[in-house]
């Protein structure tokens, strides 16, 4: 077994020697043509994502927005994994790149799309007789079976 691996060894030292003595090439790069950057879109990266100078509040707004169109995390004002998670998910669903940060016009799109549902929930409320769609009562499974017994006997 010893004499395997010391004849192996040999024989990859030896190979290395052969790459080393090629040494450096003379024959120029090919050069790539200069890319504009006035016809690359607002990439979607952790740079893009802190020009757009998002506070703590901002980002607590954010995941706000993100659990009332139903990409549930915390609203802590801390882009964590659960945030992150919940803007690929919200990305892929509206066929942008799923990075998990947002760029100046995915911003916007949420914060909109947000604002529209909101006022639809606010509507609803009222033509409800202005009671909440969310029961303020028991939670859980027993609250769920609680509120589908009551809606029997009504």
């Amino acid at each position: 077994m010893r004499a395997l691996i010391l004849g192996l060894s040999i024989v990859a030292i030896v190979a290395s020697t052969q790459i080393a003595e090629a040494g450096l090439t003379t024959t120029p790069r090919q050069q790539s043509a200069s890319v504009d950057t006035a016809t690359i879109p607002d990439e979607t990266n952790e740079e893009a994502e802190d020009r757009l100078g998002l506070t703590k509040a901002k980002r607590r707004q954010i995941q706000h927005e993100l659990t009332r169109l139903g990409f549930e995390t915390k609203a802590n004002g801390t882009f964590d994994e659960s945030t992150r998670g919940a803007i690929i998910l919200w990305q892929e669903e509206r066929g942008y790149p799923k990075t998990g940060f947002l760029n100046a016009e995915q911003n916007t799109a949420l914060l909109d799309e947000s604002a529209a549902t909101g006022k639809s929930d606010h509507q609803d409320t009222h033509r409800g007789g202005g009671r909440s769609r969310h029961s303020r009562g028991i939670g859980g499974p027993i609250g769920a079976i609680g509120h589908m017994m009551g809606g029997l006997f009504r």
